[in-house]
Order: C-alpha cells, then sequence, then structure tokens
C-alpha cells in the first residue's frame, strides 16, 4: 500500500496476508495478474469504495468483472499519477508456465519525482533490466515462480534503484541478497519480516 498527497495505493491485496477490514479504502487498486496470492475478490471489496479505480491485466479483469486492463507496455495517467505497465514473466526453462511472456503485468508508479517500480511475479528479463531512474523497486524473489536471489541481485546491478526491497520471498533467505549485493554503491537494500 503507497500513500501520495492524500491517495491511498493497494498492489494486489490478499486477505490471506493482511486484515483488509481494517486497512485504509483505496483511491486505486493495482493488480499484476490472475493468480490468487495475488487476485482476491474479497480484500478487493473490503478496500473498494464507489469511485475506486482498478487497474489490471487483461486475465484479472475478466474474473473480476471490471476495471481498466492494461497491457504491457501501456501508460496511463491516474488519479495524477502516471502508470507504466512493464512486462512480468519467467524466462528460466520450465517455468515460463507459472507467468508466460505477454499475460501479466508489473507497474511503474510516478509519485510525483518518484519513480517507483513493482514488479509483479517475474524474473529479470530485458525489459526490467532496460529500466533506468528508479527510485525505489520492489522485486520478487521466490523460488520457483519468480527470481533467485543471484537474479534480484542482477536486477538490482542493472536499474540501480535507490532502495530495494525484496518482497514476496517466501522461503528464500534475503541474506543470501544482501551477501550479493555488498559493495555495490547506492542501493540500500530494505528487508522487512513477513509474518
Amino acid at each position: 500500500m503507497f500513500e501520495y498527497k492524500g491517495k491511498i495505493i493497494h498492489v494486489d491485496p490478499v486477505s490471506r496476508e493482511a486484515d483488509y477490514g481494517k486497512m485504509p479504502k483505496a483511491d486505486l487498486i493495482l493488480v499484476t495478474h490472475a493468480h490468487s496470492d495475488h487476485l482476491d475478490k474479497r480484500a478487493i471489496g473490503q478496500i473498494r469504495r464507489e469511485d475506486t479505480r482498478i487497474i489490471l491485466d487483461q486475465e484479472s479483469a475478466a474474473k473480476l468483472n471490471e476495471g481498466t486492463v492494461m497491457a504491457n507496455g501501456d501508460v496511463h495517467t491516474v488519479l495524477g499519477l502516471t502508470i507504466e505497465a512493464i512486462p512480468a514473466y519467467n524466462t528460466t526453462e520450465n517455468r515460463q508456465r507459472f507467468h508466460p511472456q505477454g499475460r501479466d503485468n508489473g507497474y511503474l508508479i510516478s509519485f510525483g519525482d518518484k519513480r517507483v517500480y513493482v514488479a509483479g511475479d517475474t524474473e529479470n528479463h530485458p525489459q526490467m533490466m532496460a529500466l533506468r531512474q528508479i527510485d525505489i523497486a520492489f522485486l520478487p524473489m521466490n523460488q520457483p515462480y519468480t527470481m533467485t536471489p543471484e537474479q534480484v541481485a542482477a536486477a538490482t546491478v542493472a536499474i540501480r534503484p535507490k532502495v530495494l526491497y525484496p518482497y514476496h520471498y517466501g522461503n528464500t533467505d534475503p541474506n543470501r541478497l544482501i551477501e550479493l549485493l555488498q559493495g555495490i554503491a547506492g542501493v540500500e537494500v530494505r528487508i522487512r519480516k513477513l509474518e
């Protein structure tokens, strides 16, 4: 969840991760893809208002029966925020079935002059590695579905966010990522405990 200029933006709200009945109501909800650990109708129902805007991929829109669809590469301005849909997909052989190319989104959100990248479920593909001027990056580290610590480290070195939050890391040890990024100047790694 982000708060910016009095607006609340939720990304992939899921009931099993938080009590969304107690969370602030959303002005905007972003959904990266239709897997149940990212698209949860109950959580969306708990945080939505009548005027809440929802941005999502085509498959999620079909399941939710509403929202504004963004395909990979689309750019929209919503509530004064510029949002770009960045591809999210697996590149490793035998993992492409989890997140095929062209289906899912990550989102690059411009909060004024700050650019925040929420990658969604993905590996470090060429479109990600080409991103620049990222202030904060949320990169997934969850085997076998997303990136290894080595892939997150490679993406971090390529895109050089000022702040990196590894997220969705399940049983992957975030300390391995910290080891890999030792000596990389200008990137602050923030590990938040998953509960």
